[in-house]
């Protein structure tokens, strides 16, 4: 594995590297000032550079555990590649069974009340565990309501968000001290896109679920549950294919998440109420 800080002083940082280096810093920002941190872990192509990113960071191992939010209605594949790569990773890999769907807010649309048991399983888990932060691979492009985030951002401990009372940031100086009863997600993949993602991917090498990888013209540009995700038309089977793909589409990533099209403030209330 590359180490990011290691490089030929005779060439500039290229973008890539500016990327990488920011993700690194926050990384470890956080893991000096905050005490008890969980990585969330969807096992899709962002939280595996996520991943990736904290063993550069931390000198090839990640010293916090990984957890999935499971609602067993990932596809096989996901199951498939998680445990492999926490196997291969020696991951201190921990599974959180979200609660069924009957549990959730029954005003919610039908679609959007599937895609709520992970924010469930998410309050479980910070009630059971006792974590302080937990790392999320969203980026600001992915859906307009993420574009309000912070790097650093406090929630009440059942996982509410209150997007007007967010902590400013400016020049990498980031509020990592909050009240009792807060805790805080961290997102170091914030600044990055979907096309960084795929072009840092292709640079690293990192492991991708194949999914990703049209099939019979069809690919997932985005993984969540099988009853509510969707692949979408396309003939991209290699990485570059994808970024030559993404340079010229007008299809959103989110275009085969069913929720998202469901209402229009369905994503909003789901953010609000503790969704990643």
């Amino acid at each position: 594995m590359r180490n990011p800080h290691r490089r030929n002083r005779n060439h500039p940082m290229t973008d890539l590297d500016q990327l990488e280096s920011q993700s690194v810093y926050i990384l470890r920002e956080a893991y000096n000032r905050i005490d008890k941190l969980a990585l969330l872990w969807s096992i899709g192509k962002d939280s595996n550079v996520l991943l990736w990113l904290c063993r550069k960071a931390f000198f090839g191992r990640v010293p916090f555990p990984v957890v999935q939010l499971d609602t067993a209605m990932e596809l096989p594949e996901v199951y498939a590649f998680r445990d492999r790569i926490a196997r291969e990773w020696e991951l201190d890999l921990k599974v959180e069974q979200c609660p069924p769907e009957e549990a959730m807010d029954p005003t919610l649309p039908p679609l959007t009340r599937a895609a709520a048991r992970k924010t469930e399983g998410l309050r479980n888990l910070l009630r059971d565990g006792g974590y302080q932060g937990v790392f999320v691979g969203i980026r600001r492009d992915e859906q307009a309501t993420r574009a309000k985030e912070r790097i650093f951002s406090p929630r009440t401990l059942d996982g509410a968000w209150d997007v007007k009372d967010q902590p400013a940031e400016f020049w990498d100086h980031y509020k990592t001290r909050f009240a009792e009863g807060t805790h805080v997600r961290i997102h170091p993949l914030l600044h990055w896109t979907e096309i960084d993602i795929w072009r840092y991917s292709k640079r690293e090498e990192i492991p991708i679920v194949p999914l990703y990888f049209a099939r019979d013209g069809q690919r997932y540009r985005s993984l969540g549950e099988k009853n509510i995700t969707f692949p979408v038309a396309s003939h991209a089977a290699t990485i570059d294919d994808i970024i030559a793909e993404l340079a010229v589409t007008r299809v959103p990533e989110r275009a085969g998440r069913a929720m998202d099209n469901e209402s229009e403030d369905s994503f909003e209330r789901l953010r609000s109420a503790g969704y990643m």
